[in-house]
């Protein structure tokens, strides 16, 4: 059954509730497995997409997991609403950030839930979070193919999916699932970022292969899929993270990967809009 089929089979509309009516691409960041920098790669293609004067969004919907709030500097605070919905946190003048720990009492708590009430805590982000007018909404997943993702393709069918991954031989062994997990649910792709690709010796400048290499080409040779861009293994970008980085408003001061970044938000806009919109243009 495809996403459009099961929505018409349930009733299910929330992207025509009016916190969701002025949100125009949405793009699924996923992985196969966990580790690999994927909610780092989501937060930073939505500080690319807002630095080029979109109006952007991150909704993330890894429950158990959720690192949006570490990487965006903003843990422990809570969201605020009224009447008609909740407001996310803005960060800059265009990106707004939606996130379970918003409401979470205490940060350190486990989320204890089954599919059903994942898929209720989706559609109340997609229906009750004053998103306003986006241009693109960021949405930030778990690992894997289970309920978070499948729901987010049922609750939203004209989602694109963005995967990431590892060059070692067991994350590609799963990014192939994810492929086909695109595939069969009908979502559209855009690609895969290969994270941690390779890590240069700061003394003498050889690159050190530490998760393997030629994994990736060798994905985008059978799976008929592009890899995006190719980053590297930064520990600066890793600092970044851990430090809330994001809540900058870019990530201008990572000198290792800023330009591979600005390669990959380039790629996102052209393949989403057909249209180049690169700063210098």
């Amino acid at each position: 059954m495809t996403p459009e089929e099961g929505n018409r089979k349930s009733g299910i509309s929330p992207a025509s509730s009016p916190n969701f009516a002025g949100v125009k691409n949405k793009i699924m960041v996923l992985s196969g497995k966990g580790g690999v920098g994927k909610s780092s790669v989501a937060a930073c293609l939505a500080l690319g997409l807002a630095d080029r004067g979109f109006r952007v969004g991150v909704m993330d919907v890894d429950f158990h997991g959720p690192s949006i709030p570490v990487i965006f500097g903003f843990e422990g605070q809570k969201a605020m609403g009224d009447e008609s919905g909740i407001f996310p946190i803005e960060v800059g003048g265009n990106l707004k950030v939606i996130s379970i720990a918003l409401f979470l009492e205490d940060r350190d708590g486990a989320v204890i839930w089954r599919g059903p009430l994942k898929m209720t805590a989706i559609r109340q982000f997609i229906e009750d979070i004053h998103w306003g007018d986006l241009d693109y909404l960021i949405i930030d997943s778990p690992p894997g193919t289970g309920d978070e993702p499948l729901s987010v393709a049922q609750l939203i069918p004209d989602a694109w999916g963005l995967i990431v991954t590892t060059p070692q031989e067991l994350a590609m062994s799963d990014v192939r699932k994810s492929i086909n997990f695109c595939r069969r649910i009908g979502m559209r792709l855009l690609g895969v970022v290969e994270n941690m690709g390779g890590l240069v010796c700061p003394n003498c400048g050889e690159r050190i292969d530490v998760f393997g290499r030629g994994g990736a080409e060798k994905l985008s040779e059978d799976m008929d899929v592009e890899i995006l861009v190719s980053l590297p293994l930064d520990g600066d970008f890793t600092a970044w993270t851990d430090r809330g980085g994001a809540g900058e408003g870019d990530y201008r001061a990572l000198e290792g990967v800023a330009g591979i970044l600005d390669e990959l938000v380039e790629k996102v806009v052209v393949k989403t809009s057909g249209v180049s919109s690169s700063v210098s243009d």
